[in-house]
């Protein structure tokens, strides 16, 4: 991967390959997860989701992202996008793909509507490169077990954000 991985959209991608790599990098057990029910019944962002392919043409890796809401007390929803899972088999973990998956993904985000981004995942990995933290999201719920310092978030004006909710599946 000396010049860097070929990133594609996740929609050009046998969804049966996609699924395979999954459970490779998470095991077969993964839709009993908690970010599983967040977004339930919904379909992942082909904008923002891509695929990482090494230089034999194979599908290493893969980063999904999910329309979800932020439902307050009051019951209104504040719209978000879930990223992940950011998915790179075994073998190949440790050789940046998952990073330059992360950073397209980010990148492909429309400055002139920014949604806050929400994430499970570790604070420092994802604190340190992308600017996600949990400094804002100590009042909020998941469907579901998690571990709280594990559910951050990464929005240009945390003024918005409610300060509780439950996160869950955006069904417009």
């Amino acid at each position: 991967m000396a010049d860097g991985p070929t990133l594609i959209p996740l929609d050009n991608v046998d969804p049966a390959l996609v699924e395979a790599l999954l459970d490779r990098a998470f095991e077969p057990e993964r839709h009993t997860r908690t970010a599983y029910k967040v977004r339930e019944g919904t379909d992942w962002l082909p904008a923002l989701s891509f695929a990482a392919i090494d230089a034999g043409e194979h599908l290493v890796g893969t980063i999904q992202c999910w329309p979800v809401a932020l439902t307050d007390p009051a019951g209104r929803r504040h719209p978000m996008i879930m990223v992940g899972p950011v998915a790179v088999e075994p073998e190949a973990q440790g050789q940046g793909y998952g990073k330059a998956l992360m950073t397209a993904s980010i990148a492909a985000l429309s400055p002139q509507a920014p949604l806050p981004q929400v994430m499970i995942g570790d604070p420092e990995y994802y604190g340190r490169f992308w600017g996600f933290t949990n400094a804002h999201t100590g009042g909020w719920d998941l469907p579901g077990p998690f571990e709280r310092h594990r559910l951050l978030v990464r929005c240009d004006n945390p003024a918005i954000l409610p300060a509780e909710g439950t996160l869950g599946p955006w069904r417009g």
